[in-house]
């Protein structure tokens, strides 16, 4: 055997390990809870850090990149047989179906899975995590589980993220003269499919699932000092990234096809 495949073979074994450890941890994650009065704190913190201390940064990118889409939609059918409600529909289209819930979740995998690796892996560095263990504490369900709870709140978030897309798309239509005013509601209302709106949320609870198990393993399961806390950051954004562009891929064919 050579050593290119000694080494993807390693890789591979490595990968299928770290699967395993994933599932474990979920599924631990759930048993022997932490008392109600202590969890109902962790609980409201992290809904402040993760979902309240998300708002003002997914507002502002989803006002402005709904103009865009708007604007850039716009440019692209300046056909005058082309009617102008499409800039509309388009708009609609695309905040609904992909930018708010797949994109902002990518968004949000670097703010909030960042946040959630940093925490938990800061927490292994000074031992903190296994002073849990030594009082008797789950620590699986004490750290990763309020954050899942916390996370059960993100399609509020991406609720929003549509309301501001669209509102962003309207300003930019309005303002730049594109349409009028009736004309981008129009097209919103066009060929409107409710179903649309129930996918779009069912990938959002998957995304929020993935934004709170898979940093949180990354963090927990990390090695090493304060240097390989910010490795672990970064390789816990990558990862979650990757699972969710994954995730988009096969829901879409799933729920659309």
């Amino acid at each position: 055997m050579d050593f290119y495949t000694l080494a993807t073979t390693n890789y591979l074994m490595q990968y299928l390990h770290n699967i395993g450890v994933y599932f474990l941890m979920v599924v631990e994650m759930f048993r022997k809870p932490t008392k109600w009065p202590v969890m109902k704190q962790l609980i409201l913190k992290d809904i402040d850090d993760l979902i309240i201390g998300s708002l003002g940064i997914v507002s502002f990118i989803a006002f402005f990149v709904g103009g865009v889409v708007t604007i850039q939609t716009a440019l692209n059918i300046d056909n005058p047989l082309i009617p102008k409600y499409l800039v509309g529909f388009a708009t609609r289209q695309s905040i609904v179906l992909e930018f708010a819930p797949t994109f902002m979740s990518i968004i949000m995998a670097g703010k909030v899975g960042s946040f959630i690796t940093s925490s938990i892996g800061t927490m292994r560095v000074t031992e903190q995590i296994d002073a849990l263990e030594v009082m008797g504490i789950n620590s699986l369900n004490y750290l990763i589980f309020p954050k899942f709870i916390a996370l059960t709140l993100y399609p509020f978030v991406i609720s929003i993220a549509m309301f501001l897309g669209i509102i962003g798309g309207l300003a930019a239509c309005i303002f730049g003269g594109y349409a009028s005013l009736d004309d981008y509601i129009l097209g919103i209302q066009t060929d409107f499919t409710p179903f649309h709106i129930v996918y779009a949320f069912i990938k959002t609870f998957l995304f929020a699932f993935v934004l709170a198990t898979v940093p949180s393993f990354h963090g927990y399961y990390m090695k090493g000092g304060a240097l390989e806390v910010g490795k672990a950051s970064t390789t816990s954004f990558v990862w979650t990234s990757v699972i969710i562009i994954l995730l988009n891929y096969i829901l879409t064919q799933m729920l659309l096809s």
